[in-house]
């Protein structure tokens, strides 16, 4: 079985004889050149695993060629073979970019046992070459569903966030409107693809640790600190970090987070050197942070720092055209996971998700039909398959509720009009948030969203 093909340029007759029989034995394709550009125009033709190369050849320097073969390839495997003692040359590949060095005359099992090492390098990157470029696939804006107009502007605007220098962005909108989704494609669409992308939530994480994380800590900067441990942040150096929840983390934290935002520096806890970070953060709430400012909860200048670009992620119920089109999305990715030939919704099913306001957004959407395919084996999803609350929902009770209201000729503020029917709604529960939002056929996140648009956050 082949283990790999390997390019050795060098002028040596008798040492590339010599490595070609001894690495042909041992399974590897070898094939070899005797001068630099032969050994350049072959490496373009046959695109070797690796590539053994002398410094010093007969008509160009084997530094030349590495630096050819690097601008062909960045990850290529190079490994130098330099004259005994000459190691200030040594140095000078490896900070040009080669992967190691060898000194003639050199021992065959040596080479054997960097050649080895260098494949599992060679395997590791197409490894990680590959889930990056899945990663890339299924982030990509060609696999986000919607076809509304208020999508289609989202779309616009993430794209060139995404291709942009913008190093902070702040997402809002309702609780399983999508906003890690949007995170991970300006991530995976920006020239940070290749680097890491950190995804925290904030309020998994216990007040006492959240700092240790992100920032990291020295060691012996308090009890359990046995060891110095790098934070989130160091990890993400050069890619993205996505804060999700942030209104959720405390003052002290926050004072941090605008340090490093402002300055790209921070310090470990107990440390006291500031560490530099090239990092992209984008933050994430279903909180009206400016009300979160208002009531001391947040920090201003955090706040204006992170809504330098903000993008406001529209509830489903405002983007009907999109209902179907996800339904027959999830369809589809369910029936490949489950191994199931759903088809598709039924027309009444299609009826009643269009009636429906889904106060739980695209994630509701998305649990509906992973528990009808899950539980059932029919072809069409009907409303048999569907939970209770979303056939019992009264559409007739919902245009009761606008049936008392006129437009008058000079029009109407329709946000006035939803901030009224919530007002309305929790004096009629007499401030009971639970019994409202079922009044309003809510959530009790989303009318908390909407009370603190609205600023009805306390009882008159």
């Amino acid at each position: 079985m082949e283990k790999g093909k390997i390019l050795v340029i060098d002028d040596e007759k008798l040492l590339r004889w010599s490595l070609q029989q001894n690495l042909s034995k041992e399974g590897f394709t070898v094939v070899t050149a005797e001068r630099g550009m032969e050994g350049f125009d072959l490496y373009i033709e046959e695109q070797p695993d690796i590539v053994l190369l002398d410094v010093h050849l007969p008509d160009v320097s084997g530094i030349t060629i590495l630096e050819n073969i690097k601008k062909e390839n960045k990850d290529a495997i190079i490994i130098m073979v330099t004259a005994f003692g000459d190691i200030q040359t040594a140095v000078r590949t490896i900070k040009t970019g080669a992967y190691d060095f060898v000194e003639k005359p050199f021992n065959m099992d040596k080479i054997k046992i960097l050649i080895s090492k260098a494949l599992e390098t060679v395997s590791l990157r197409k490894e990680v070459s590959q889930f990056r470029s899945e990663l890339s696939r299924k982030y990509g804006f060609g696999n986000i569903i919607g076809r509304s107009s208020e999508m289609l502007k989202i779309f616009d605007l993430t794209r060139k966030v995404a291709k942009s220098d913008a190093t902070t962005i702040l997402l809002q909108g309702e609780s399983g409107t999508g906003k890690d989704l949007i995170a991970k494609v300006v991530h995976y669409e920006s020239s940070r693809a290749e680097r890491p992308f950190m995804d925290i939530n904030c309020t998994a994480l216990p007040e006492s640790l959240i700092e240790s994380e992100l920032f990291g800590h020295e060691k012996g900067a308090f009890t359990d600190a046995k060891q110095m441990k790098k934070g989130l942040f160091e990890l993400s150096e050069g890619g993205t970090v996505f804060l999700d929840e942030i209104a959720d983390i405390k003052l002290s934290t926050q004072a941090k987070l605008l340090k490093v935002i402002e300055n790209k520096t921070f310090k470990r806890i107990g440390g006291i050197k500031d560490i530099s970070v090239d990092l992209r953060i984008i933050a994430a709430t279903n909180k009206v942070l400016s009300e979160e400012v208002k009531k001391g909860n947040f920090r201003e200048d955090l706040y204006y720092r992170l809504k330098v670009i903000p993008v406001v992620l529209p509830p489903l119920r405002e983007r009907q055209g999109d209902i179907l089109l996800l339904g027959a999305h999830f369809i589809e990715e369910f029936n490949r996971e489950f191994k199931k030939h759903v088809k598709k919704l039924s027309p009444e099913t299609e009826t009643a998700f269009l009636e429906y306001p889904w106060p739980g957004n695209i994630r509701e959407l998305k649990n509906v039909i992973e528990r009808a395919m899950i539980l059932e084996n029919h072809e069409y999803i009907l409303p048999e398959h569907l939970p209770l609350e979303l056939l019992s929902f009264d559409t007739k009770a919902l245009n009761l509720a606008g049936a008392s209201i006129s437009i008058p000729p000079g029009g109407i503020d329709i946000e006035q009009v939803e901030k009224e029917l919530i007002r309305q709604a929790l004096e009629v529960t007499k401030w009971n948030q639970t019994k409202a939002a079922k009044l309003l056929t809510l959530t009790r996140d989303a009318l908390r969203y909407r009370m603190q648009k609205f600023a009805l956050t306390e009882k008159p």
